[in-house]
């Protein structure tokens, strides 16, 4: 029996839909917008410039979200994604900065899109590298390396007091408040748990005299971001790093699509996955053009479908019209900024820890034996060693840290190799005529 509250093809009702919509933006918007705050901190940007990124950020963000949903022709795996810019893009992103400033990361990230739109013919013959062992593991993973995101919000640990045990109170109340929306909520109040988890963690911070309205004053009310606006340069070096970062990124986002398929009970082929990458890779090239930075799917968003068993892509839809929003009106986005870390901190611990759960459960299926459980365990073991000690890679040469910083990649890329070389491989032929759950509730 379904587990699904929505399914991927269903519309619920309008203000329903934007009511759960707006939990999918809340999750995502930290992550939208941290990058274009370390890298332009990084390059020691005018907060003119920073702000310029990040409602360009937004903006990219949100066309992409709306494409990936809705679909336009090839592009878009119509699943329930919202994206975002991945910390894959930051380190590529600093060093080009760093030699070029913004125009060379637009230049470098424009042509290095290229390698995704490129590599999204080949996803048919990639899929078959991720059987349910390797999926399975990958899909834990990402919900491991999430974690200690969600444990750096609900410490404060970017905030003025981080570390404060105030900041693990709230991020408590927060959890505690989701946890029981859920559990006892009934219909659009345990589907929205998260949203509204935060809303009352959002009211009690208010109380409290944590939040702060000095940025929705000296933010504008309206700002279209221009096209082309930090102009672009094409340095050869800066086009390597960014095309190995778009490499980095196709196994991640590859990972993030199975979680994804496996929180919406969808199957996914090597035609979907292509679709999702091209729309990955057309839109990162769109982003450069609108002065924003590359973007990706964004894995923190399958614990909001886990969580609340909404799958409808049409809700996401809506998140990316949310995003466009808010990076016309700057005010909006700004409104949105004030929410304090603990308090998404609190939601987001459930939410990740959703996506473990989701791993643990297509492990579950995975026929146990000693060739999968190396697998499982070295794959988990070298992904968390990233994870947990990221200094570990501090002496190594820059390509190293460049493609091995994420620990979803290499939980991914030791899994596949092991996968590959150990003897008794046992292939999952695709069928592509297979019937997808979303097109039988359609045809329904």
């Amino acid at each position: 029996m379904s587990k699904l509250l929505y399914g991927v093809e269903d519309k619920p009702p309008v203000v329903t839909s934007i009511l759960l919509a707006a939990q999918h933006l809340l999750a995502a918007l930290g992550g939208i917008i941290a990058v274009p705050l370390v890298v332009g901190g990084a390059l020691k940007l005018p907060a003119d410039q920073v702000v310029a990124l990040i409602n360009a950020a937004l903006l990219g963000s949100g066309i992409v979200t709306f494409i990936q949903c809705r679909g336009v022709g090839p592009v878009g795996i119509k699943l329930p994604c919202v994206m975002g810019t991945s910390f894959a893009f930051v380190g590529a992103a600093i060093s080009v900065g760093f030699s070029g400033g913004v125009p060379a990361i637009l230049g470098s990230s424009l042509v290095g899109s290229l390698v995704m739109i490129v590599g999204s013919f080949f996803m048919p013959q990639i899929r078959k590298l991720f059987p349910h062992a390797v999926t399975g593991t990958v899909v834990t993973m990402i919900g491991l390396s999430l974690v200690p995101v969600a444990v750096n919000w609900a410490a404060g640990t970017f905030g003025p007091n981080p570390n404060d045990p105030g900041n693990l109170a709230i991020a408590g109340f927060v959890l505690v408040t989701v946890i029981a929306l859920v559990q006892f909520g009934k219909g659009i109040v345990s589907a929205s748990a998260v949203v509204i988890g935060i809303l009352i963690g959002y009211i009690v911070c208010l109380a409290l005299g944590m939040i702060s309205f000095e940025q929705v004053q000296k933010a504008d009310l309206f700002a279209l971001p221009q096209p082309f606006h930090f102009g672009m340069s094409f340095p050869i070096a800066g086009i390597v790093a960014m095309s190995i970062a778009f490499m980095v990124t196709i196994v991640e986002t590859t990972g993030s699509f199975m979680a994804l398929g496996e929180a919406t009970e969808t199957k996914i082929t090597g035609k979907k996955l292509s679709a999702g990458i091209l729309c990955d890779g057309v839109g990162s090239a769109l982003a450069s053009v609108v002065s924003a930075p590359p973007v990706s799917t964004f894995a923190q968003n399958v614990g909001v479908v886990s969580l609340t068993g909404i799958a409808s892509r049409y809700v996401v839809a809506i998140t990316g019209v949310m995003l466009i929003l808010a990076g016309l009106f700057p005010k909006l986005g700004a409104l949105i900024v004030t929410i304090p870390q603990p308090v998404l901190g609190g939601a987001g611990l459930m939410m990740f820890a959703m996506i473990i759960s989701a791993g643990i459960g297509m492990l579950g299926k995975v026929e146990h034996n000693k060739r999968n459980s190396l697998i499982i365990a070295v794959a988990v073991g070298c992904g968390l060693a990233v994870t947990v000690k990221p200094e570990i890679l501090s002496q190594m040469p820059h390509f190293i840290k460049e493609v091995f910083h994420s620990g979803i990649t290499v939980g991914a890329l030791v899994a596949v190799a092991l996968n590959l070389i150990l003897p008794g491989r046992e292939t999952e032929e695709e069928e592509e005529h297979e019937v997808s759950p979303e097109l039988a509730r359609e045809a329904a």
